[in-house]
């Protein structure tokens, strides 16, 4: 039967069936219910059973220093159980997976020729009587016949894996270095990069010269994201800055990693493998990241694979780069043509015209077909020929030429505008000639002049003649007012010139930042102005337009007061309030003198919400109106519910902590948090409980006025109880 091992074995290629005919064989001959034959991998010090007799195929593996197998690998020695379960060296987490109860085994080492040990045999559970060293001999006997076999097959069947392995290698590196366009590349490069080292995820970063940052488009196997971070930080910087790769099988044990990533995403980090991504000048470019190898930490063989990837897809990747970044250009430079409002005309060397934006086109009154593609001199004829004299001079002597206000005539129709032509150079070559085309009709004179005295947005609307001339409509819009602290005593101390002077200042500021978010400036009224969002044009997000509105004007005043101060003048407070809901807007007056405003309850609910910033102590306050509109996430807290006065209906105001910094406004969450527990106590009547919230959050912030004004009221009405149920409203006796 030993003598026959080697024949039968020949006769088979395939290393699987070898191992299951050798089980077979083995449990025959021993007479017991199945058979098992670990091999030894190496590269993870890991058995591995590729059959087992009885059961479905299967790959199981276990360290090979674990359980009764992993001893008789370790010393050599064969050995006879007849009890497993009491034996502690019996690995139970194998009857587990597979549902088979070992009883009893004999195990023998599997010997090489050379006398290396490379696996062990398993037989179990003797169907008659138990296992003896008759049997342990025989099982010895059957695995050194085998040996020679086993031995071939493997290293047969490594050299068709690699032969495989390289074949797909080059079909990979061939399908990736087609690709031009670097999204698609670095997804491909991630993708193959994934599956050629059996990983869960892998990352490429590619440096960016300008920011010095490590940057990524996307992530094997989350969502496509943009990373950014300095490229001298964590492994990937690591690798980066030394041009050495970083293979860790245990990526928490070290201290270069950052663990901030798993939490954000939610993904556990187990093994890396990070390599430098040179170009052919020896230039380090970017790092490949791949984690998680599935069956254990990354092999040395891994590492010069991905290397290997690397270094064939680097020029791809710079090639990739530079095509993104003249794409890039490219469409920057046809956006920025494109949404010039000046016509841009360009003509090469032979004077023919290439290309036009749509505003020269608009301008001209043509169309692409009838204008690209012919002479200067034949488009420029007849009134407009001066300009393509203007064009050959400008060739001539290759300095530009500016004409201020001259007629230009387009399809019978005259067009007055600023014409500029100037010469094309690029790398000290003459590219051709550009001109340029500033349309001031009378038109746009007459909008440069009406912006003086309405919103620009409003002008524009007039100008279209979209709208009667009188006449309003109901719309949702959120209306904002602003007040100067004491400017009474301003003007007092300044005089009539300087005060003028102030408000000027001050009002140029506080208008950009209302045009900067879309809104209009409704009037001003004193020292005091009224702005609108949502009118006369609405936008998705107007409240929070204009929340952001009074959180800028706050900030530029925070900067011109800290120019005040050091020139030894008095700072600037103001107060702002914010309410949405529908007002009346439209042009208001007669048709010899009108005025485009908003009126309504909305807009008297924001006035008083401005004055009631001076009772509470507070800069921004926004009623609930818009509060519950807000898209946008901002440091907001519940101030009161109050009745305005000249209401009945309360209404919930709240305050914008926003413009607050940390020294303006230290702990400002804990100070909040506190206010909260207060409020709430206070809605419900437990003026002690509320009383030491309160103190507690002026504990932690004692400028905080608002908290020192309900530690009064509280006092109050503990003092003296409210006559009715107490529901929390507060009426408000001033405007």
């Amino acid at each position: 039967m030993l003598l026959s091992i080697p024949r039968k074995l020949a006769a088979i290629d395939s290393l699987d069936e070898i191992l299951e005919a050798l089980v077979k064989m083995t449990t025959l001959e021993l007479g017991a219910e199945r058979g098992s034959l670990f091999l030894n991998d190496p590269k993870t010090n890991e058995l591995f059973s590729l059959v087992a007799q009885g059961t479905a195929k299967r790959r199981i593996r276990i360290p090979n220093t674990i359980g009764i197998a992993g001893d008789v690998f370790q010393t050599g020695r064969g050995d006879i159980v007849h009890a497993v379960y009491k034996d502690k060296r019996f690995h139970r987490e194998i009857d587990q997976q597979t549902g088979f109860k070992t009883k009893s085994m004999v195990c023998a080492p599997v010997v090489s020729v050379k006398g290396e040990i490379t696996g062990v045999a398993q037989v179990l559970n003797k169907r008659k009587g138990r296992f003896t060293r008759s049997d342990l001999a025989l099982l010895e006997g059957m695995t050194a016949q085998a040996s020679v076999a086993l031995h071939g097959a493997q290293y047969i069947e490594k050299m068709v894996q690699s032969q495989a392995k390289e074949k797909a290698f080059l079909e990979v590196v061939a399908d990736v270095t087609a690709e031009i366009d670097l999204g698609t590349l670095m997804r491909k490069v991630m993708s193959e990069a994934t599956r050629l080292l059996q990983a869960e995820r892998s990352t490429l970063f590619l440096n960016d010269e300008k920011t010095h940052e490590l940057w990524s488009l996307l992530g094997e196997g989350i969502e496509a994201t943009q990373i950014r971070f300095p490229n001298h930080l964590g492994i990937a910087g690591a690798v980066f800055t030394t041009a050495k790769s970083v293979n860790i099988p245990h990526a928490y044990a070290d201290m270069r990693f950052n663990p901030a990533f798993d939490k954000k995403t939610g993904f556990f980090t187990r093994s890396i493998l990070c390599v430098p991504i040179v170009n052919k000048q020896g230039k380090v470019i970017g790092v490949t990241q791949v984690l998680n190898r599935e069956g254990g930490p990354f092999t040395d063989e891994d590492e010069v694979r991905l290397r290997a990837f690397t270094a064939q897809v680097s020029i791809t990747l710079e090639n990739a780069k530079l095509f993104a970044d003249v794409q890039r250009m490219k469409n920057y430079n046809e956006s920025m043509l494109q949404s010039m409002s000046n016509g841009v005309v360009t003509l090469d060397e032979e004077g023919k015209i290439v290309t036009c934006n749509e505003a020269g086109l608009r301008i001209m009154k043509t169309e692409p077909a009838q204008f690209l593609g012919k002479a200067a001199d034949s488009f420029f004829s007849g009134a407009n020929a001066w300009v393509a004299g203007k064009v050959r001079r400008v060739e001539e002597t290759q300095e530009a030429d500016v004409t201020m206000d001259a007629e230009l005539k387009f399809s019978g129709a005259t067009v007055s505008a600023n014409v500029t032509i100037q010469p094309l150079i690029g790398s000290g070559k003459k590219l051709g000639t550009m001109i340029m085309l500033d349309d001031i009709s009378t038109e746009k004179r007459m909008k440069s002049t009406m912006a003086r005295y309405m919103d620009p947005a409003r002008a524009d609307q007039l100008l279209s003649g979209g709208e009667d001339i009188l006449g309003g409509k109901s719309t949702l819009a959120t209306v904002l007012f602003s007040d100067i602290r004491s400017f009474t005593t301003f003007s007092e101390e300044l005089g009539p010139q300087t005060t003028v002077n102030l408000l000027n200042k001050y009002f140029t500021l506080m208008v950009e930042c209302i045009q900067a978010e879309g809104g209009i400036l409704d009037k001003f009224i004193g020292d005091a102005f009224m702005a609108g969002f949502g009118v006369p044009v609405a936008h998705a997000d107007d409240e929070d337009r204009a929340v952001r509105c009074a959180i800028a004007m706050l900030a530029e005043l925070r900067v011109w007061n800290g120019y005040r101060i050091k020139a030894s003048r008095k700072p600037i407070e103001i107060g702002i309030g914010l309410n949405t809901d529908t007002v009346v807007s439209g042009n208001i007056g007669s048709p010899k003198r009108m005025d485009y405003t908003m009126i309504g309850d909305g807009v008297n609910l924001a006035a008083r919400l401005e004055s009631a910033c001076k009772h509470y102590g507070t800069r921004i306050l926004v009623s609930e109106g818009t509060c519950k509109r807000l898209k946008g996430t901002y440091r907001i807290r519940d101030i009161d519910d109050v009745v305005v006065k000249g209401k009945t209906k309360p209404v919930r105001i709240y305050e914008v902590l926003d413009h607050h910094t940390d020294e303006s406004f230290p702990r400002l969450m804990e100070v909040t948090g506190h206010f909260g527990e207060g409020r709430k106590a206070y809605a419900a009547g437990r003026w002690d409980q509320a009383l030491n919230a309160f103190h507690e959050a002026l504990r932690l912030h004692p400028e905080d006025k608002v908290s020192r004004y309900y530690v009064e009221r509280c006092e109050r009405l503990k003092s003296r109880p409210p006559e009715s149920e107490w529901n929390g409203v507060w009426a408000m006796e001033e405007k």
